[in-house]
């Protein structure tokens, strides 16, 4: 059976400041206008994650809420996982090892850089820097969960906000 993984990075935060955490950073209004934008066109393609994993730092966690909402999904059942912020690549791959196999469609939120190096560890694609916001699809076809790993998965398809706005 065909999965799929779709990878997003969080949407543009407010700038990191010394009175701000970097874990705390917020969205700004330009990072929720790029996350309403991103979900309805998620939601055009009729795309229907059955589970949600994210960074729980703000700026990714509210990605993910923003995303959700305009799919229809109550946000209560979005999955935090802690190791995903500045857990490096290996921490995706441990969030995606463990998804049940009851699931072929999971979406997971996080940041750059780790997230951009996990999809080309995933697939050989070279995409330089996800974009803020960006939304990678990844296939993998006749695999389990816990048996992806490097070079498994096939990247269908790469959007930004930009492309999408470029689109309508």
């Amino acid at each position: 059976m065909k999965k799929t993984l779709i990878l997003v990075r969080h949407a543009t935060a407010e700038d990191q400041n010394f009175r701000t955490k970097d874990f705390d950073r917020n969205l700004n209004n330009k990072g929720m206008a790029e996350s309403q934008a991103m979900g309805k066109w998620l939601a055009e393609l009729n795309v229907k994650p059955e589970i949600f994993i994210s960074s729980p730092a703000s700026r990714a966690y509210r990605t993910a809420e923003i995303i959700a909402g305009e799919l229809g999904v109550n946000i209560s059942s979005i999955n935090p996982r802690p190791e995903i912020y500045n857990g490096g690549p290996r921490a995706y791959l441990g969030a995606v090892n463990t998804v049940p196999e009851t699931f072929s469609t999971l979406i997971l939120f996080g940041h750059n850089p780790d997230i951009t190096y996990f999809a080309e560890y995933l697939t050989g694609a070279n995409l330089g820097s996800m974009k803020k916001a960006g939304i990678a699809f990844i296939d993998f076809e006749n695999l389990k969960w816990e048996e992806v790993s490097a070079k498994t998965g096939n990247l269908s398809l790469y959007k930004t906000p930009k492309q999408v706005r470029d689109d309508e």
